[in-house]
């Protein structure tokens, strides 16, 4: 058995030195050396595969590898079925064409795509990263079991019971359960369902009868919210926006200006205008002109978006990019990765 398959098998939450899991972010901020960073430190490090290339994903997991020897996880997206009718989407596109002619841009292509998955699960597969989750969905039995036989912890992203259950039911060896307070997409199974609205700590109740790990994600931002989630039956924390301005994030500059803007961004709101399912970010003047126009339709909003808010980046405009963060953002803290964590661990 390799190093790699032997240090998988070793894997479960109560392995590690501190009980925190830096969650996956896509888009940017999840970074090799952020993974390396926290995983070295004594917490999960873990990459994002969502948005990329499978050959980009297998050479950031290679990466992560040279510069550390501890477990660190991969997250991919399941695929997901179309919602948005031909007329939302064309419609939607003509409320977004003056912002793209803003910023001097043409809207993207709204394709429906499945994030490369075959090829992910490929990788994943070969290459048996310490721990692999899911998030949008779960996969079939077989696809966990196959990963199981490599030596690989499988989490599902839930954020209720039923979820919770269909996830066992595949294999699952822990469940994420995420609250409405965190940052980003809402890990719903359905793409186009309103956001649960129960707290974090409601969800850890309603699963803790499971006989399984539960990871508590959602507004985890101090060494107070930890012990406190642990209090409730949490085996670990997941925390994004806690990380979202470390030295190793690859958090693009305006959104970082903008976790620090306390007078410009006063708050945050779940949308779908960005990408067509629900997330939440720092409520800005995109959020305010689409919200109340925006259909579901992920990934095809997603795609429609991209050069636009690709271009309010470059601009460092932040009030068209979408500024994923979680409700307790204000405790978002510059510095090392490690030093992070540290503030977190109970």
């Amino acid at each position: 058995m390799d190093r790699v398959q032997h240090q998988a098998n070793r894997f479960s939450p109560d392995s590690l030195a501190l009980p925190v899991i830096q969650a996956p972010m896509a888009g940017g901020p999840s970074t090799p050396h952020l993974a390396a960073a926290v995983s070295s430190a004594g917490g999960l490090g873990f990459l994002a595969a969502g948005y990329k290339s499978a050959a980009t994903m297998r050479a950031e997991i290679g990466t992560v590898r040279s510069l550390t020897r501890q477990p660190f996880g991969v997250n991919l997206f399941v695929p997901q079925p179309s919602v948005i009718s031909p007329e939302d989407l064309q419609r939607y596109a003509a409320s977004l064409a003056p912002d793209a002619e803003r910023f001097g841009v043409s809207l993207g292509e709204p394709k429906h795509d499945d994030d490369g998955w075959d090829q992910k699960l490929e990788a994943v597969l070969e290459l048996a990263p310490a721990v692999v989750s899911f998030t949008f969905d779960f996969p079939e039995s077989a696809v966990v079991d196959e990963l199981h036989q490599r030596g690989v912890y499988v989490i599902a992203t839930v954020t209720g019971r039923e979820e919770a259950l269909r996830a066992l039911a595949a294999g699952a060896d822990a469940l994420c359960v995420q609250g409405p307070e965190a940052g980003g997409h809402r890990g719903t199974f359905t793409a186009d369902a309103p956001p649960p609205l129960v707290p974090l700590h409601g969800i850890l109740g309603e699963l803790s009868d499971l006989e399984v790990p539960l990871i508590a994600a959602g507004g985890i931002a101090t060494a107070e919210h930890t012990r406190a989630a642990l209090a409730v039956g949490a085996a670990a924390v997941q925390a994004g926006t806690a990380f979202l301005c470390a030295d190793e994030a690859g958090t693009k500059p305006a959104h970082r200006t903008a976790l620090s803007s306390s007078e410009r961004f006063t708050t945050t709101a779940i949308t779908r205008a960005f990408s067509g399912r629900n997330a939440r970010g720092l409520h800005n003047e995109f959020m305010r002109r689409h919200d109340g126009d925006a259909p579901y339709g992920y990934p095809e909003i997603h795609h429609l978006t991209t050069p636009l808010r690709a271009a309010s980046a470059a601009a460092g405009e932040p009030d068209w990019l979408n500024l994923w963060a979680g409700i307790n953002y204000r405790n978002c803290a510059e510095g090392p990765a490690a030093l992070i964590l540290k503030s977190l661990a109970p």
